[in-house]
């Protein structure tokens, strides 16, 4: 049996047990810290104690690692490394730390702090060191991240070509130079100061605001240059790192081009790229304030609709260059005929509106129109000739005639349309009939869109005849059949039989034009075709059967192809048609006008220059085409021989024609006088009254037969 221990033994098994428990609660806690562990004593250099986080970070456990020396746990050429350190802290007694990138037991390699404490024992003798070592591998890697980033950001603010400026707290702490330039100054004189200084002085409490809340937002501001100058600016703000620490980053953007594109979108919205005029929208938009104004006011207003007489005519015959010219002109006329206060707008086209100030009665408007029909149909000299535009207005007032805009704008319309019916270059006010008016044209439109369906249309024919004048450019004997015009009529089943001059126009303008000048053409060749085999129209049946043409038509693409596919559809010869083209027809694209002319001379066409003198042809250009007739306007032969205006003329086309090689007829003769006048100039041919009058395709055979004159 084992003797009992004795008080001393137990006291110091006691102590022992003790002191293991403290050891095995110290090795519990180094265990639980996250950093390496371990301590070395100084004779032999060898490991008393490791966690096991320090074991394992060198391949071992806690416990094999112990006994273990420092350069068979870490390696003979790290631990001859890491001496300096050792000898500082066993013979100086010094903590000493460094940091080293270690390979691990795992093979990847780390950034660690090595703290090395000296142990000193009551003697102040160095027994050992304590060895704690911490990863810090994604600190650095953090570290030179940052560093990266920031290097990036130092590059794209001296990159970049718009401001940046960094800030905390309000205050500056960098900025690039392209803020420095923007506003003229200098990096020491921008950093440390308060952002809010260079900010105009009515815009800083919106970005002490912004400041203050700390969003990532951007907004238009207005920046302060040195030189006191305001700069629109937009600011956008993010928050990020920089210089080690959160702040504030500040793209300015300078947007004094994008305001101005900006404003000159908005004026383009508004106004009229030609002529500089408010638009009709903006103009729309500022009758509405005017007529709420005048509500609450009581006043009156008055709204003129001004059309240019002819424009078209003169666009088409002298190209949109000078069409363009005179609009301009016609803007500042009208701008300089206005009063205080009024309003004009170009409303589209050819047409303008002016709104008159308020108070603006009868007697205003009076004033004001008989400007505007002077100033605006002065003289203008455009495209190398003189010309001339009037103006037709009609006027709508408020509130009498309208308590819209839509309303006023329709009504002052109407009343134009009246001032043109009424001989243009006129003014004419609104009346309440004008609506109705308005209507019935409407309603017009609508049905001759059905007699174009239907083929409610007959044709007219008017003979023309020769002169047998003297100096006539064909000898030919007087009284001869030369040729016959085709005019068409509207058999309107409520209104009887409608003269072009009520229904042309419509026609042209809403295209219908069209499909009414191809019926025409098929008709007028089968008449040639029947009258050809009867022999109506005299020995060998070569005398053509004319045919208007419109603008439209005549533009359209193809049009020589169609007229030869209604040659062949209707058995005619080109010898039988002649087509008649106004001066304005003639005056666009030259090379098309004569490729098309040319075309139609080689099927045997006969091409004639109607109601001549009207527009503005020039020799030279007349001389380029393939014509073969000319055809004195009516608004000329009415006069003569009382008009010496008249007559001057007159003489002057006859003698020009002739001298082009052209035959010349006169229409309109509805007198003695007038034929002998005509006949006395060297006048080819006549037509008018005087000879026969437009009539029905039987009447116009019966004549002809009653002829004695082959």
């Amino acid at each position: 049996m084992n003797a009992p221990a004795t008080p001393a033994e137990a006291g110091a098994g006691d102590e022992l047990a003790r002191l293991r428990a403290e050891l095995e609660h110290l090795r519990l806690l180094a265990n639980t810290v996250p950093v390496a562990i371990a301590y070395y004593e100084a004779e032999g250099r060898t490991c008393r104690m490791a966690n096991r986080r320090y074991a394992e970070m060198f391949g071992f456990d806690e416990h094999s690692i112990v006994g273990r020396t420092l350069a068979a746990v870490i390696g003979a050429e790290a631990a001859e490394l890491i001496e300096p350190y050792r000898h500082r802290v066993i013979e100086e007694q010094t903590a000493a730390a460094y940091e080293r990138e270690v390979a691990g037991a795992d093979g990847i390699s780390r950034v660690v702090e090595v703290r090395l404490l000296p142990h000193v024992d009551d003697g102040g003798r160095s027994v050992g060191a304590f060895v704690l070592i911490a990863d810090i591998t994604h600190h650095r890697r953090a570290e030179a991240a940052l560093r990266e980033s920031e290097e990036r950001l130092a590059k794209f603010m001296h990159a970049s070509e718009e401001g940046i400026v960094f800030h905390k707290g309000g205050y500056i702490t960098d900025v690039n130079p392209p803020l420095l330039n923007l506003l003229g100054y200098t990096m020491d004189e921008m950093m440390g100061r308060l952002t809010l200084e260079f900010i105009a002085p009515e815009a800083q409490q919106k970005v002490a605001a912004v400041i203050a809340a700390a969003p990532e937002t951007r907004y238009d501001s207005i920046a302060l240059h040195k030189d006191g100058t305001r700069i629109p600016v937009q600011f956008i703000v993010r928050t990020m790192q920089h210089q080690g620490e959160v702040q504030r980053l500040t793209i300015v953007r300078d947007i004094r081009d994008r305001l101005q594109a900006e404003q000159r979108i908005q004026h383009l919205a508004h106004h009229d790229a030609l002529t500089g005029l408010p638009n009709r929208l903006a103009f729309v938009e500022r009758l509405e304030r005017r007529l709420d104004e005048a509500r609450v006011s009581g006043e009156s207003l008055a709204l003129m609709f001004i059309d240019l007489d002819h424009f078209k005519r003169i666009n088409d015959s002298l190209g949109h260059v000078v069409g363009d010219t005179l609009l301009k002109t016609v803007a500042t006329r009208i701008i300089e005929a206005l009063r205080v206060g009024d309003m004009v707008a170009r409303f589209g086209g050819d047409e303008f509106l002016v709104l008159l100030a308020p108070r603006a009665g009868a007697p205003a408007v009076a004033e004001v129109s008989g400007r505007l029909l002077a100033t605006i149909g002065e003289p203008l000299a455009a495209g190398g000739v003189s010309i001339s535009v009037t103006p037709s207005i009609g006027v709508a007032m408020f509130p009498q005639d309208g308590q819209t805009s839509a309303e006023l704008i329709q009504h002052a319309d109407q009343a134009m349309y009246r001032a043109k019916a009424g001989g243009r270059a006129r003014c004419r006010f609104f009346e309440a009939g004008m609506a109705e008016a308005a209507l019935a044209e409407l309603a017009l439109e609508s049905r001759l869109a059905l007699a174009v369906r239907q083929n409610e249309f007959v044709l007219h024919f008017q003979p023309q005849v020769a002169l047998g004048a003297a100096g006539a450019s064909a000898a030919v004997g007087a009284g001869r059949l030369l040729g016959v015009e085709a005019l068409v009529r509207w058999a309107h089943p409520q209104r009887g039989l409608m003269g072009p001059d009520e229904f042309i126009p419509l026609a042209e303008a809403r295209r219908l034009i069209l499909p009414i000048g191809t019926w025409v053409l098929k008709e007028v060749l089968a008449a040639a075709v029947r009258w050809r085999a009867v022999g109506a129209l005299g020995q060998g049946g070569a005398v053509p059967v004319a045919v208007n043409l419109s603008m439209l038509q005549f533009q359209a693409p193809g049009f020589a192809d169609r007229v030869g596919e209604a040659l062949a559809a209707t058995g005619a010869e080109g010898s039988m048609l002649e087509l008649e083209l106004t001066e304005r027809m003639l005056m666009s694209d030259l090379a098309d006008v004569r490729n098309a002319l040319g075309r139609l001379r080689e099927m045997g066409v006969t091409i004639t220059v109607d109601d001549f003198g009207t527009g503005y042809t020039s020799l030279a250009h007349l001389k380029e085409l393939p014509l073969q007739r000319l055809k004195i306007d009516r608004s000329f032969v009415c006069g003569l021989p009382a008009d010496p205006g008249a007559m001057a003329i007159t003489r002057a086309v006859v003698q020009m024609g002739h001298g082009l090689g052209l035959q010349v007829v006169a229409e309109g003769v509805e007198t003695e006088a007038q034929r002998e006048a005509v006949r006395s100039m060297g006048c080819d041919a006549l037509q008018g009254h005087l000879l026969a009058p437009p009539m029905p395709e039987p009447q116009l055979l019966q004549w002809l037969r009653g002829r004695s004159v082959p």
